[in-house]
């Protein structure tokens, strides 16, 4: 691999992330009901939640009216929606256990700590916090190495301070992590091409990528297989996710360096870039201003 000569804007991170569904009106309800979203804007064929305080757009829901058979495909390992504390995560994790939701798994990463879900139509939610930078285990070179062992859900529990069953005002989508096709393409495309740091690496496994100092923004695996097809739109599963830059002039570079790899943009605007990964997948960048 070549030595990365471009950096996307330290200041960069995701944005929310599309999801096609079969059945919306049972996607919008988990979403809601269990997991702790709020309904921003709804038709019969599209959803946008979020949270109402702030605004924020977390997760676009499409309707596919005729979806193809489930096969092996790349596309969406989790969503990972980031909670600004750890007594948020407990609030959070004592709302789930109350409505009896099927928790898959609950892990300290080091430098995080998380709690895994998957929703009725199968797609990967991770719920976190982030630890103080202080207790990450950050390398030399910048990388930051995680770890997975049980997380202390005692402790997280017994961080909690209020009931309820609504995300924080504050809540972001932390990152986004993809089952894909072909890791060395992968690394490839989001070091050289969008210009993020690569910060941790499970051999030919698994990669995470992220801007400026943060652990990931993006993570990579091949756990669903290697040489997976891409999928098509009748295919249910990750739409699209989305990166935030702060602003036009971190928009323009990106742009001029996606050009200069030679990648195709396939929609362009003032405020806004879409182009495909080398796994098929969709990735919009937009602007915060």
């Amino acid at each position: 691999m070549k030595t990365q000569t471009f950096s996307i804007n330290q200041a960069a991170h995701t944005g929310a992330v599309g999801l096609k569904v079969a059945n919306l009106d049972k996607q919008v309800d988990f979403y809601t009901n269990i997991i702790g979203l709020e309904v921003l804007t709804a038709t019969q064929e599209q959803a946008v939640l979020g949270n109402k305080e702030t605004g924020t757009e977390l997760l676009f829901l499409r309707k596919i009216a005729t979806p193809a058979i489930r096969k092996r495909k790349t596309g969406l390992y989790h969503t990972a929606f980031l909670l600004p504390t750890r007594k948020d995560l407990g609030n959070t994790l004592f709302s789930l256990l109350k409505k009896e939701a099927a928790i898959i798994g609950a892990s300290n990463h080091g430098y995080s700590e998380a709690i895994y879900l998957e929703d009725p139509e199968g797609n990967g939610i991770e719920i976190y916090r982030d630890k103080p930078r202080s207790e990450w285990n950050i390398q030399d070179d910048g990388r930051i190495s995680g770890i997975t062992v049980e997380m202390d859900v005692e402790g997280v529990l017994a961080s909690r301070d209020e009931q309820t069953d609504k995300f924080p005002a504050g809540t972001v989508v932390g990152h986004v992590h993809l089952s894909v096709s072909d890791l060395l393409k992968t690394e490839q495309f989001y070091q050289a091409v969008l210009g993020l740091g690569l910060k941790d690496h499970f051999g030919d496994q698994a990669s995470f990528f992220a801007a400026g100092d943060y652990h990931h923004h993006i993570g990579t695996n091949v756990w669903t297989g290697k040489n997976i097809p891409a999928p098509d739109d009748r295919d249910l599963g990750l739409d699209f996710f989305t990166l935030l830059v702060p602003n036009q002039a971190a928009l323009t570079e990106l742009k001029k360096n996606i050009e200069r790899e030679g990648v195709e943009i396939m929609q362009t605007t003032d405020h806004s870039i879409v182009l495909l990964d080398p796994n098929g997948l969709t990735v919009k960048i937009e602007t915060e201003q």
